[in-house]
């Protein structure tokens, strides 16, 4: 069984939050998926989540949030990368093991026509650069700590395949 033996990572992605709980420990990081940037040709990172707002008074700070497009979940691919990758940063582990966690990536959100090939590798794509050993996409209902660490997912949702 995964949940037993391999770190768990459940991310839900949304255009206004971002979520990433580790179901063995209930700990987890739901922020605004923002990220302040410095503007200019090389888009250094100045701040993620909360703290990019107010990262934003400095003028020559830019504030984009890669998960809002008005047709797609994602916007801009490697801001959703960095902003991912920090947001996992701030999740503590939950073990001494440093193995690769399996994601459980949850897009949330009504996406008229569903969600293309495209943006299923995009979301894959994004778990496995974040370090992910295997990704898992769900759509549905909200998932259980213990549906997650025992890969138990109701009939009311599926799982997504490219």
């Amino acid at each position: 069984m995964l949940g037993q033996f391999k770190r768990v990572v459940y991310v839900q992605l949304a255009r206004e939050r971002l979520t990433v709980r580790d179901p063995r420990s209930g700990q987890a990081i739901s922020e605004r998926p923002d990220i302040a940037v410095k503007r200019g040709r090389k888009r250094d990172v100045v701040a993620v989540g909360n703290e990019a707002r107010a990262a934003a008074l400095n003028g020559d700070v830019a504030v984009v949030n890669p998960f809002a497009h008005p047709r797609s979940l994602l916007s801009d691919f490697t801001l959703a990368d960095q902003v991912l990758k920090a947001f996992l940063r701030r999740l503590p582990p939950s073990s001494f093991f440093r193995l690769s966690p399996a994601f459980v990536i949850h897009p949330i959100g009504e996406f008229e026509g569903g969600l293309t090939q495209i943006e299923l590798r995009a979301m894959r794509e994004l778990g496995l650069g974040a370090g992910a050993s295997e990704v898992i996409l769900w759509q549905g209902p909200a998932l259980t700590d213990e549906q997650l660490l025992n890969q138990a997912y109701p009939t009311s949702g599926k799982v997504l395949s490219e």
